[in-house]
């Protein structure tokens, strides 16, 4: 049950890393606008970040928890795929009917978009499935969740 609680300090810990960088963005854009009130924020998700980092640092000798860490492999994520998009006017969409065709912003040779949980992490190309479904085969990783911009 402690392992469970060690995994748990590490995803508080990376989930914090990255809030602390996303807020250190706000900062940097906060110090050109003059906003105080984003520096106290960003101020407060870096001492968050700091001592989530002290903590998986007293506990990494455990030998079990790199197994527990599969634990996260379970967790859902909604994968979404946008071949493009379009800007319809509300009178046009009304008229739109069974049959019509939306011209979208992209050329069918073009790779499509890859998002998961509303985050940009690939690009490919779409393909057709041996029982005739859609699918989409990767050719580029833009970013992973873990990855440090």
């Amino acid at each position: 049950m402690a392992d469970d609680d060690d995994d748990d300090i590490d995803m508080e810990a990376a989930l914090a890393e990255i809030a602390a960088e996303e807020e250190a963005k706000k900062k940097a854009a906060a110090e050109a606008a003059g906003d105080d009130d984003l520096d106290m924020a960003a101020a407060l998700a870096e001492i968050e970040a700091a001592e989530a980092k002290k903590k998986p640092a007293a506990t990494a000798e455990l030998p079990a928890r790199a197994t527990n860490k599969e634990a996260v492999y379970d967790v859902p994520v909604e994968i979404s795929v946008v071949l493009g998009k379009a800007d319809l006017r509300v009178h046009q969409l009304l008229k739109l009917g069974r049959g019509a065709v939306v011209e979208l912003d992209r050329r069918t040779d073009e790779p499509v978009d890859v998002f998961a949980d509303n985050i940009l992490i690939a690009r490919g190309e779409v393909t057709v499935t041996d029982d005739d479904k859609l699918g989409v085969a990767l050719t580029e990783i833009v970013r992973s969740l873990f990855t440090r911009v």
